[in-house]
């Protein structure tokens, strides 16, 4: 989540920035703004930033850096709320605060190739034309999933499932970017009534760039009382100084609300 309220920024001087009254429109060459419009340069500035330090990282790479080095937390330590103060959710705040500092050492990225897109493409039952016109070039769809390498993790409730208990397994792999060996164990904040296990326990990489593959497995009683509920599987190295975290979230499927 990046700065996105009352946000200092350059505006067009021919455009209306305030009215008095009905007639009278002032214009100005700087504008306090909001919306997405203002967090995405933060965000964009935050990737170019982790560009220029790491030419060889992907797109992925980068969004994973920023995304399990954010905040969760406000400025009074704090879970992030909503503006009628009730506690946000990964919905509405993704992982939290962007943290570029944090973010150019994130200890551990989820990585993913052109391959692994193509393959979340090819598990979305499209037609062949529909396809190419997504990936705009010959394709493989001979490994079809939608469990993408992404620092985030999504169990939905749809409207059949209601009042069942539900497992979902998700599979990742991390790699290690800092210099050197690392052991990671994790630790897991697991929402209301649902259960989670993470294997292996531990993850130990003798070097940098070595990738590991871990698997999260969450059974969760399918009910819509809590249509949000929210945990993260965090990635704790042996010294400490390194916290990947990325949030869980199980929710109910736009199905419910039709």
């Amino acid at each position: 989540m990046a700065l996105g309220v009352l946000i200092l920024a350059a505006f067009h001087p021919h455009l209306t920035a305030a009215r008095i009254g009905r007639n009278i429109d002032l214009a100005t060459d700087y504008n306090l703004l909001s919306g997405t419009s203002m967090a995405c340069p933060h965000i964009s500035m935050a990737a170019a930033l982790l560009k220029a330090s790491y030419p060889d990282w992907s797109p992925a790479a980068i969004q994973s850096a920023l995304v399990t080095t954010a905040n969760p937390l406000d400025n009074t330590n704090r879970p992030i709320r909503e503006q009628d103060g009730s506690v946000a959710s990964p919905l509405g705040i993704g992982s939290g605060h962007v943290d570029p500092n944090q973010a150019l050492d994130p200890g551990l990225v989820y990585d993913a190739s052109v391959q692994d897109l193509v393959n979340l493409v090819c598990s979305m039952n499209f037609t062949r034309n529909q396809t190419l016109t997504i990936i705009r070039s010959s394709y493989n769809c001979s490994n079809p999933t939608s469990d993408l390498n992404y620092p985030s993790f999504v169990a939905l409730i749809r409207a059949a499932e209601i009042r069942r208990t539900l497992t979902r397994r998700f599979r990742r792999r991390v790699t290690n970017v800092r210099n050197g060996a690392a052991t990671y164990k994790f630790t897991v904040e697991v929402p209301v009534n649902t259960t989670a296990v993470v294997e292996p326990q531990t993850l130990v990489f003798r070097k940098k760039n070595e990738t590991k593959r871990y698997s999260l497995t969450i059974r969760y009683k399918a009910d819509i009382e809590i249509q949000h509920r929210e945990g993260a599987v965090i990635w704790t190295d042996q010294t400490g100084k390194y916290r990947v975290r990325s949030p869980i979230m199980v929710s109910a499927a736009a199905d419910n609300f039709e």
